[in-house]
This record gives C-alpha cells, structure tokens and sequence, in this order.
C-alpha cells in the first residue's frame, strides 16, 4: 500500500477591485423623504428622472420616495406615477402619529433598507435641492475616492433670517462638542456609499442632522460640495423654529451623538478555519464572500502493491 500526497489545487487570482456600486443590483439608489408634498412631488419626480438618465449609471437607478405619514394626496399621485415609471418606487411609513410623521430620520432609516443602489443619493421632497447636482456629486465621489459628498448651500441659503442665525448656533455646537468640520450637516442633498447608510443610527429622532460628522466617526472619507439652494414655492416647512423646535433638542441630540461616538466599536470580521493540512480541517470562511473552494481531506488514497 502507498500514501499518494494530498494535491493542492491552484487558486484563482484574486479578483479586480471595483467599485461600490458592482456588488449591488443598480447603481445609483435615490431616496426621498416626503410629508404632505402634493404640489411638488409630480415635479420632484421629473427633475430626478433627468438628473439620473444625464448620470454615469450602466447598471440602472431607482427612484424610492418614502411617504412619511401624508394626509393629502402625496401617496395617490405616487401611485399613479408609478404606472408608467418601473423605476419608481414608493414605500410608506407605518405607525405613524394621527395627522404627523414619525421624521425624516425614520423615513430615511426605511429608505436605506428598501433602496437596491451601491450609491444611496438623498434629497429633500420639497424642490428646494436641485437633483441636477446628483450627477456632479457622483463624479465627485469617484474621482476623489470618497465614501460621502455632502452638499453645502451655506453661500446660497433662501432661508429667513431666523432659520440662518439657528444653523450658524447649531454649527457652532457642533463644533465645539463634536469637533464637527462639515459646513452645512443639515443640507440633505448628499451621496452616500450604501454601506454608510446602513450602519447610521437613524432610528433615533434628530440623527439625520449627524449623518456626515457620524460617517466621519466611523472612519469613512467625507467631502464637501457647494450646491443650490432654491426657495420653497409651494407647500409649507415641516421644521419648527424658535428654542423649543431646534435649538433645545439640537444641542441635547450634540451630546447623543457624542455619548454614542465614543462607544462605538468595530464590528467587522471573519471566520477563521484551522490550517490547511490539519486533519480534519474546515474550509476558511470569509463573512463576506462565503466558503472557500474546499481542499482536499487528508484522506488516504490507496492502490495495490
């Protein structure tokens, strides 16, 4: 009887890299949070449809608008878009407080999770962001390597006086507590790599106005773009003003943030199997790629003498 060597068979070469939107079904994911937005949603819906098909996008786009608890007809006119649009798509807020939403944190928390995209782009349901920027913000992100672009309308903000002094102390708090550089945290326009949006706490209230400084947190590269900023023409805000509203909650959420940040801990791993050779052994298995092509055992193969 003769021991034949185990043989070991030539393992492929490791793949190319590429980039965050190949692993994924579609490119580009852009999501939407809307509450009683009837007069702008007919419009948001084209001005989205040209930004994406002027965009670098070969493995498609989706456009997801979350109805965050609407009481007009924001859904209804979803709906009969939707007919001639395959690449529409509503998902609708549940549990929701009589009359209200439960917040554009929540909103964009569902968003996340139902969009197919590598890329998630986000934008407001009012008209005030300009989707035309989208296609910018894409290339930006490619040719800068980054993980997020976050807009920033801070040289051409519409607000009223009163809604600028607040973002400018609500700036300076987050500086101060959260050593927090990005300009304008509280523009929603913003490309995001789809794997930073998942992991964003964004079932607390509030935690959508953290989202670049909480991308930084967690060691992803954000960069910043000058972008438009158009007035409201139709509808009413959904944010309160005065102390109360914002100011208050804003600089008690600071300190969440900041509570949370410094307990945060790497999650990501792997499987580790024994070595190869031992009898017995298991196959090494990556949680992201799965098993690897099994070896063979360290059975005896036999022949006659």
């Amino acid at each position: 009887m003769s021991r034949l060597p185990n043989a070991v068979p030539e393992r492929s070469p490791a793949p190319p890299a590429r980039s965050p939107e190949s692993d994924h079904e579609l490119d580009l994911s852009v999501v939407a949070p809307a509450h009683n937005e009837e007069e702008n949603i007919e419009t948001l819906v084209e001005e989205v449809r040209r930004a994406c098909a002027a965009a670098n996008l070969p493995r498609g786009w989706e456009f997801l608008v979350v109805d965050d608890g609407s009481t007009d007809s924001t859904g209804a006119r979803l709906r009969s878009l939707m007919v001639t649009r395959p690449w529409l798509r509503c998902v609708r807020m549940t549990q929701t407080p009589p009359g209200r939403g439960n917040g554009q944190s929540a909103a964009f928390h569902a968003g996340f999770r139902a969009a197919r995209g590598g890329l998630i782009a986000v934008l407001d349901a009012d008209l005030q962001n300009d989707p035309a920027e989208i296609p910018q913000m894409i290339e930006l992100l490619r040719t800068r390597h980054a993980d997020m672009v976050q807009g920033d309308r801070s040289h051409a903000r519409k607000d009223n006086a009163i809604r600028r002094v607040g973002s400018a102390v609500g700036r300076w708090f987050r500086r101060m507590i959260l050593a927090d550089s990005i300009r304008d945290t509280g523009c929603s326009l913003r490309v995001m790599k789809r794997e930073i949006a998942l992991r964003l706490p964004l079932e607390f209230a509030g935690m959508h106005r953290f989202i670049p400084v909480s991308a930084r947190k967690m060691g992803y590269t954000v960069v910043e773009m000058p972008v438009r900023h158009r007035p409201r023409t139709a509808g009413t805000t959904k944010y309160g003003f005065g102390i109360t509203k914002r100011a208050l909650p804003g600089l008690i959420d600071c300190f969440a943030v900041r509570w949370m940040s410094k307990r945060r801990r790497p999650v990501s791993s792997h499987e580790v199997g024994v070595d190869v050779g031992v009898a017995g052994a298991s196959p090494e298995v990556d949680s992201k790629t799965g098993p690897k092509d099994r070896l063979p055992s360290d059975d005896v193969l036999s022949t006659s003498a």
